[in-house]
């Protein structure tokens, strides 16, 4: 490399998304290895702009000579027919959330499964994955299960209030894992269903800020389980506390947006991220608006 310093322009793009923490986490890690890195939030809602610009967006920031772009709600689907090459994964997946520019190339990968695989990986390294529960098959959720399947889940049962979702998820991600079972199922069946689980994962927004409570009754869950949360707006979420009370292994979600931004920062500059590290200054800043959010709670706000 040379003595002229590196330099790496990234963007965000999607609706709501001046609140996010991801371009902070970004900027500090550059900053610790030594690299100049700008990350910029670029708000569909700021600059009243349909979700179908994104393709109009990535044009332009590759003529102003971005290195790649994070894509969050509701561009992940929509960005796939402007892009040149897409990863394996994230064309199964059909969604991308980070775009590489090289070369004149736009180049689609998903990290939001690949996160949660890291944060399943590091953050409960024992967990047994015979069969799963899963909470929620939305957006989030789809990339939850297909981290599951991969990682090596048997039985993942499917679990959402909108049935028909559950079973189309649950066609899909059969299709693509047919060497496990993935069955559709409505939250009423969880008493039958969570005696034979390993662990559960919490796919919905119940417990983010806005959505206070529980997704479940925790009568259902017993210490032998594991479970994990992506919501982390607060990262301690009432299930997160009272999973741990009770003596289950937790995973909270914070460990997913760390794990979807370290992969993110790989593949857009090419340098490892420590993931600890990152998590170290994720939970500052969480703490940060927390604080801040006490002290007044008009600032709360909730982003990617």
């Amino acid at each position: 490399m040379s003595n002229r310093a590196e330099s790496v322009l990234v963007g965000l793009i999607g609706e709501g998304v001046m609140p996010s923490l991801t371009p902070p986490m970004h900027e500090r890690e550059a900053d610790v290895q030594g690299l100049r890195l700008l990350y910029r939030p670029i708000d569909l809602l700021e600059l009243a702009l349909p979700a179908t610009a994104v393709g109009d967006l990535l044009t332009a920031a590759q003529r102003m000579g971005y290195n790649g772009l994070n894509i969050t709600h509701p561009c992940k689907q929509l960005v796939l027919e402007h892009l040149d090459e897409i990863s394996d994964d994230a064309r199964r997946l059909g969604a991308v959330n980070t775009v590489l520019i090289q070369d004149g190339r736009l180049i689609g990968h998903n990290t939001d499964f690949s996160g949660f695989g890291a944060a399943l990986a590091n953050g409960l390294p024992q967990a047994k994955l015979h069969r799963v529960v899963q909470l929620g098959a939305g957006g989030a959720g789809s990339a939850v299960a297909y981290a599951l399947l991969k990682a090596g889940v048997a039985t993942l049962d499917l679990v959402d209030v909108d049935p028909a979702r559950a079973a189309e998820r649950a066609e899909e991600l059969g299709g693509l894992f047919p060497a496990s079972t993935v069955t559709p199922h409505i939250p009423g069946e969880l008493p039958e269903l969570m005696p034979l689980a390993d662990g559960l994962v919490h796919c919905t927004p119940i417990g983010m800020a806005a959505h206070p409570g529980l997704p479940l009754d925790m009568a259902l869950l017993e210490p032998r389980h594991w479970v994990a949360d992506i919501v982390y707006r607060p990262i301690e979420t009432q299930l997160v506390r009272e999973a741990r009370a009770m003596g289950c292994d937790v995973l909270d979600g914070g460990r997913m947006a760390v794990g979807q931004a370290a992969d993110a920062f790989r593949l857009i500059t090419g340098r490892e991220a420590n993931p600890e590290r990152m998590r170290a200054h994720f939970l500052e800043l969480i703490a940060f608006e927390d604080a801040a959010s006490a002290a007044d709670p008009t600032l709360a706000k909730a982003g990617r």
